[in-house]
């Protein structure tokens, strides 16, 4: 049998994704004038909008058949599409989700989703029964985790994107007519992908022990139920192990190890890793958790020490695992204590918690070399932020939330707690363009998000205004956010600003349940008026708006660096035509 032929008659065995929970009741998000009422109710009905609105977004960015599963498609103004994802390879690759404004799937930054929803969910998933929530984030995740499966047809192969990155981008218009054909591209043991692998071994482990809640990971004896009980599922939760393994064995096992976009190529640079160390240590640690196998453990601590990754100052996103990995070891010697008796981990808090609040302290303090604060108050980092500013602001968030209850001091606790807070609260309005940067939440929110679907254009040309007003209300998405002046232009052409993704989304879940949880009072925006956002004068400076509506910064650096090799040329050619002559004038000159 062909390899080909292999990979189909694997497909076959995939699951059906009709196998979710049905909700009771149904969740519509309410209009925008909602956000200014505030919340009588417990649970809190702003919280819980969030929470709906930001698993909304999730819904409005399927692929595929749209009316499969328990509840169909609950967002009237997508339709079926890319219904022959995986026709070069003999496979169905339909479903999924399309990554964020236009029509690409890409499988790294899906994965960091997964992983993070996951990783949320089993710490805050009493929020999500809260707020009537969890038969969506059921959906939400066996849509994706449903498409990771078919994206892993065999041991080896991993497809890690569909679509053609310069074909998409050429194109504005409606899910009903994108271009085809959709080429996908799988890394093999022969193009490998040890970063595409691993990252994808950590979400699976991730999702296996969700739908398992008998495996416990409470963090402290009065922490929340760790999910709700509803999701428990062991078959499905046995086949999510069953890839997390596998794709960890082959990205074990494969040498050499290599980023997936240095065997594929330009085609995938959309989402081109770094490195690879730090997902192969998360996704160990995460089967070992998921395992309670001490032999993960000791690969995830090996690779730590190894792959110095102790005292690194990056970011949480797609492409950097380095603090959620400090979080989750601290998280291991809490919830696993015994697990690896090799190293120590039953004795070693205070090691991880240590390396964790030398990480959170240097944030705070102002000693991590590439961030700080905004005069508006949004935590900033160079190099991470510049296309995206509020995605590695809700991380940091996230992950100071989350490890605040086992930090090593109450004063350290409350530390965490106020600085995470404070970031949310700038999403959510608090900030000098009393801007709410979810769509749909508030009068205020950003109306014009860059997203080809919703926005109802097909005019590639005329982005910003064709149509005049955005066709279609993409609740719950986070927009990249605001330049590191805190200035906010709401343009569609802009997409630094308002591109919508869904991993700028994986935060917003879980935040959201971590503030019912904790019974925390109205977001922020219930307090700010409607309409006291407005669009800045002048013009904006960053990738997708280059300075004064010109060159970008690479091109007016590529322009200089030719006027200055010009001027030398130039400079050259005189000396040598002068060359006699200058030699006269050096020889008088030296001589007095």
């Amino acid at each position: 049998m062909s390899h080909l032929l292999i990979l189909f008659s694997l497909s076959l065995c995939i699951p059906s994704i009709t196998a979710q929970l049905t909700p009771s009741p149904t969740y519509t998000p309410p209009t925008a004038s909602a956000g200014l009422a505030s919340s009588t109710a417990t649970p809190n009905t702003q919280w819980s909008n969030i929470l709906g609105n930001s698993l909304y977004f999730y819904d409005a960015q399927r692929s595929g058949r749209l009316n499969e599963g328990a509840y169909g498609n609950r967002v009237e103004w997508r339709n079926d599409s890319a219904l022959q994802d995986g026709e070069d390879y003999g496979l169905d690759l339909t479903g999924g989700f399309y990554d964020a404004g236009d029509y690409i799937k890409a499988t790294f930054p899906l994965t960091f989703t997964l992983f993070a929803l996951a990783w949320g969910a089993l710490t805050h998933g009493e929020g999500y029964d809260q707020a009537q929530q969890t038969a969506y984030l059921d959906g939400t995740l066996r849509w994706g985790y449903d498409w990771l499966i078919k994206a892993h047809p065999s041991d080896d192969v991993l497809f890690v994107q569909v679509g053609s990155g310069d074909v998409d981008n050429a194109y504005w218009g409606g899910d009903e007519n994108i271009p085809t054909p959709r080429p996908a591209y799988p890394v093999n043991s022969s193009s490998p992908g040890t970063d595409a692998w691993s990252s994808a071994a950590a979400a699976f482990a991730l999702g296996s022990m969700l739908y398992t809640p008998s495996i416990s990971y409470n963090l402290t004896s009065s922490s929340s139920p760790p999910t709700s009980p509803s999701l428990e599922n062991s078959t499905y939760s046995s086949l999510l192990l069953s890839h997390a393994r596998s794709l960890y064995d082959v990205a074990n096992s494969t040498s050499p190890k290599s980023t997936y976009y240095e065997s594929l190529g330009e085609e995938v640079s959309a989402y081109a890793s770094s490195n690879w160390q730090d997902d192969y240590v998360l996704s160990a640690l995460s089967l070992a958790i998921a395992t309670n196998q001490s032999d993960y453990y000791l690969d995830a601590y090996n690779g730590y020490v190894s792959y110095a990754l102790s005292g690194l100052k990056e970011v949480w996103n797609w492409d950097s695992a380095i603090p959620a990995i400090y979080v989750m070891f601290s998280e291991v010697a809490i919830t696993r204590p015994g697990l690896a008796p090799e190293v120590g981990l039953d004795t070693n808090l205070t090691g991880w918690r240590n390396e964790t609040e030398a990480y959170f302290d240097s944030i705070l303090d102002g000693n991590f070399k590439r961030s700080y604060l905004t005069k508006g108050g949004l935590l900033y980092f160079d190099g991470d932020s510049d296309e995206a500013s509020l995605n590695p602001a809700m991380a940091i968030a996230m992950l100071m939330f989350r490890y605040a209850p086992i930090a090593s001091s109450q004063e350290k606790t409350d530390q965490y707690n106020a600085f995470a807070h404070g970031q949310l609260e700038y999403m959510l309005g608090n900030n000098p363009m009393n801007a709410v940067y979810l769509v749909g939440s508030h009068p205020n929110s950003p109306q014009n998000p860059h997203s080809a679907p919703a926005s109802g254009g097909t005019d590639i040309l005329h982005i910003r205004n064709s149509p005049p007003t955005e066709a279609h209300v993409l609740y719950g998405a986070m927009v990249g956010g605001p330049l590191d002046n805190d200035r906010f232009w709401d343009w569609r052409d802009d997409w630094v600003q308002t591109e919508i993704a869904l991993d700028y989304n994986a935060m917003i879940p879980t935040l959201a349940a971590m503030q019912l949880v904790n019974q925390t009072s109205d977001p922020y925006y219930v307090q700010v008026q409607a309409g006291t956002y407005s669009i800045p004068s002048g013009q904006p400076c960053d990738a997708a708006l280059p300075c004064g509506g010109g060159l970008s910064k690479g091109a007016k650096a590529g322009i200089a660096i030719g006027v200055i090799f010009g001027v030398l040329f130039i400079l050259a050619g005189i000396f040598y035509w002068k060359r006699k002559q200058i030699a006269r004038w050096w020889r008088k000159g030296y001589r007095r």
